[in-house]
């Protein structure tokens, strides 16, 4: 057995285990230390940036106060300079009160960035900022020194004359935004639901890498597997989808009730906002009309749900249960009563299946890392005899079972052999008289080359295995005498499971998050692909329903939403993060994790442009509105514009934006393509001149009644209410405003898509929340004519396709309304269905 396959069945027996976890934690801990980092650095150049621009406004204010009183000047003259900080002297002359209280006003914010800095160092954990969003009153600087140049000496026309704008807190740091000219009172804004609602429409993928079991047919023609925290029920000859979506977190297995009606489905146990971990529970629901049934085990279980199965000789009356924890639970339960029979330690190694005897609800078999245990259930309690591999080398995994027509138990394992396992008479010389019957290998068959990752028994008592190094579908005969077999292509990867369709045509899951469908004769062609890492650049085609995909797997993915499949995919030799369509249509640029970007060719799918900028990841590609110009947002905190020309085929470099004290994260182009607005890791918003050669624009206060073509930056003005109260800055990891300009959706750290009317300045606003993710939701974009929203999760490589619809059509039972001051657990809202 070499190293490679080990590693497979490595990755995927271990994710039952306790090491996700530790793993997880250890993740949260360094990107919280790395947050920290991005703080105190940022906010030391902000304190810098400051100095600087209170410098350069002295000698400004100096020549004005000249010009309007020359002993102003001399008195001016007189203020000294501490450690690089103003100190003021006391100015006595009432014409200098202005310059008094803004000079005052430098040195204050001055003194707070340092003050941040020091707070900063004091915060251990990413959610430990409890005055976020605190939102205050302020009249601008810029405004009192424009009064204050001119000379108004008028107290009353200063008020009249001074500009808005409202402080939002995050981490302790203030935020100014800027209210525009037509906001005439900003206090009797009212914030309301968005007129348009969402409606899950399509899910693209499928768990296949790292689950077993988790592809059956039912006799409606539909195919039942789940991704993130939905389980779809896909026809496969319709080509339609209905979704079961009363899971709070992750699927993780699925069994099928003997009726080929009742679906039960496990769930991992996941975490809230504060990182305290949820109960995961079992749900048992009807196929047919998607009614929950029953949800047992909630209190029970401990981190997940890892196998399951219903008995099958007695109508379906119990379930069998195994949990993720340490001792890996094993429970047997009258599912319709919702009773628990009995609760036994199953083993501390993996458990990777478990199912009944369709002879003997009394007989349970489970396998995993290194074992494979016969169950015996007597009198409400469960004994368990370990199988004994003998003269056979014990494989390191178990992987499936299977059993036979003729009452054996065939086992699939990670050295590539069928296992078979008969009853032999009880030694009753060795073991005395009350010694039972066990199980021992009758015979070793070998099967693949690498693992045996799963074993099908079909109608007529021939099996089916599919292999993991090989990618081999292999049909024996009863007795294991090899009739046919076919290979499918290695980009689908392994076999991780079959599924009988007609005795003819199967269903094949595989390692690389696809579902394929086809015969030996005739080969394989997926009717299911999904990406196999995360994801985080998602764009939208300009005038078509369009939609790439990139992420940690090197795939760049080509969606069509209307038909509901992939077009197009190719594979890159780094990973994708970002991406833009080309306002033409014609062509998309895909950033990179090192700097280096490409431009594809939406028809040839060839790459027509190469370049680099810097050697850090690309975070955001932006073309401007008449597709002239391409702003590349990088990691090493600069934002590269390129002249576009050819249709989108020849790039140039034009300039660069440089003043951003940490990396950019999102950036838009404003209608006129003239100006760009930027955020930054350190929640900065900057401005830039591009027209005029990519300068600052260091008054902010300018561009408040600018106009944005897009709207994708996470601070602004105009999406200031979209943020919850305790956030620290990283929650929301994207945001889109519509087309229409209606409303703007939002992507949290929570596993949950927003909806809030556009525009959003206030904060509590009132949302639409959706639920079906089962991880960081990375990315969100509207389709050109914002019939369809489109998310991406993260980790659960999942792409949730929504359509948008009026509010006169009704209420959709996974929404319900979420205020922006709270975060609600989704495992105990009723409004959740759970």
């Amino acid at each position: 057995m070499d190293g490679s396959t080990n590693s497979l069945d490595d990755v995927s027996a271990e994710s039952s285990t306790e090491f996700p976890d530790r793993l997880s934690l250890m993740e949260v801990r360094l990107q919280a230390q790395e947050d920290e980092i991005t703080l105190l650095k940022s906010s030391l150049a902000d304190a810098l940036r400051k100095l600087r621009l209170h410098d350069q406004q002295i000698p400004l204010l100096k020549q004005q106060l000249i010009a309007v009183n020359p002993a102003a000047a001399r008195v001016l003259n007189q203020s000294c300079y501490v450690d690089g900080f103003s100190k003021p002297c006391r100015l006595s002359t009432s014409s200098l009160d202005g310059f008094h209280h803004s000079s005052n006003r430098v040195r204050r914010n001055s003194e707070k960035s340092r003050d941040s800095q020091d707070k900063t160092k004091q915060r251990l954990s990413k959610k430990a900022a409890s005055s976020t969003n605190l939102l205050t009153r302020s009249p601008s600087l810029e405004s009192r020194a424009k009064d204050l140049i001119s000379g108004t000496g008028s107290q009353g026309s200063r008020r009249g004359t001074q500009s808005q704008s409202i402080k939002m807190f995050i981490r302790g740091r203030p935020i100014t935004m800027y209210i525009p000219s037509n906001i005439l009172n900003y206090e009797e804004l009212k914030m309301d639901l968005p007129s348009q609602k969402l409606d899950l429409d399509w899910v693209y993928g499928y768990r296949g890498r790292d689950c077993r079991a988790n592809l059956y047919l039912l006799p409606s023609g539909e195919a039942v597997y789940f991704i993130a925290c939905v389980v779809v029920l896909y026809h496969i000859n319709k080509q339609t989808q209905r979704h079961y979506r009363k899971h709070t977190d992750c699927v993780r297995c699925v069994a099928i009730h003997p009726d080929k009606v009742r679906v039960a489905s496990g769930q991992t146990a996941g975490v809230d906002k504060d990182g305290k971990p949820l109960q995961p529970f079992v749900h048992i629901w009807d196929s047919k009309t998607l009614v929950t049934l029953q949800q047992i085990g909630l209190g029970t279980f401990e981190r997940g749900v890892g196998a399951l199965a219903f008995s099958s000789s007695d109508a379906g009356t119990f379930l069998c249960v195994i949990d993720d924890s340490n001792e890996h639970m094993l429970s047997i339960w009258d599912w319709n009563k919702n009773i628990k029979h009995t609760e036994v330690k199953s083993t501390n190694e993996a458990v990777l299946a478990v199912d009944f005897s369709p002879t003997d609800t009394n007989n349970i078999i489970s396998c995993g890392k290194s074992h494979v245990y016969f169950w015996t259930m007597s009198a409400g309690t469960l004994t368990k005899k370990q199988g004994i591999f003998g003269k056979y080398k014990k494989p390191k995994f178990v992987l499936c079972f299977v059993f036979s027509l003729t009452g054996d138990v065939l086992t699939g394992d990670s050295e590539g052999n069928i296992l078979t396992w008969g009853k032999s008479a009880a030694d009753i010389k060795t073991l005395g008289k009350g010694a039972k019957e066990t199980f021992q290998i009758m015979k070793q068959t070998r099967a693949h080359e690498g693992s045996v990752f799963t074993m099908c028994v079909l109608q007529g008592g021939a099996i089916l295995s599919g292999g993991g190094k090989d990618r081999k579908i292999i049909r024996w005969s009863a007795d294991l005498a090899p009739e046919r077999e076919c290979e499918i292509p290695e980009k689908f990867g392994a076999v991780r499971t079959i599924a009988d369709v007609d005795g003819e045509e199967l269903l094949v899951g595989t390692t690389r998050n696809a579902i394929l469908r086809g015969t030996f004769s005739d080969g394989f062609v997926a009717i299911v692909q999904g990406h196999v890492d995360e994801m985080w650049g998602l764009a939208t085609h300009p005038n078509q329903n369009i939609f790439l995909t990139c992420g940690n797997d090197r795939q760049v993915c080509v969606w069509n939403a209307e038909d509901h499949k992939l077009d197009w995919c190719t594979t890159l030799e780094e990973s994708g993060l970002c991406a833009d369509f080309s306002p033409n249509g014609a062509v998309v640029s895909v950033g990179l994790s090192t700097g280096r970007w490409v431009v594809l060719d939406l028809q040839t799918k060839e790459v027509v442009s190469d370049l680099i900028d810097g050697n850090e990841q690309l975070s955001v590609m932006r073309y401007s509105p008449d597709g002239s110009f391409l702003a590349v947002g990088s990691h090493d905190n600069f934002i590269y514009i390129y002249n576009v020309t050819e249709g989108g085929r020849r790039y140039t470099r034009f300039g660069k934006c440089t003043g951003h004290s940490s990396f950019i994260t999102h950036l838009d182009w404003s209608k006129d393509g003239k100006y760009i607005m930027s955020n930054s890791g350190d929640y900065e918003i900057l401005y830039w001149d591009v027209a005029s050669g990519c300068k600052l624009l260091r008054n902010r206060f300018e561009s408040k009644d600018r106009e944005w073509a897009s709207y994708t930056c996470v601070l602004g003005f105009h999406v200031m209410g979209v943020w919850l109260e305790g956030s620290d800055g990283t929650d929301i990891n994207a945001l889109c405003r519509s087309h229409s300009e209606s409303m703007v959706a939002v992507a949290d750290d929570f596993c949950k898509v927003h909806l809030f009317q556009y525009p959003c300045p206030k904060p509590k606003a009132p949302s639409y929340k959706y639920e079906g993710h089962g991880s960081h939701v990375t990315n969100v974009r509207f389709t050109h004519n914002d019939s369809h929203l489109l998310s991406m999760g993260g980790k659960d490589t999942c792409i949730l396709q929504w359509r948008v619809k009026g509010t006169g059509i009704g209420d959709h039972p996974k929404e319900h309304l979420a205020s922006s001051s709270s975060l609600c657990s989704s495992s105990s809202s009723p409004e959740n269905g759970t």
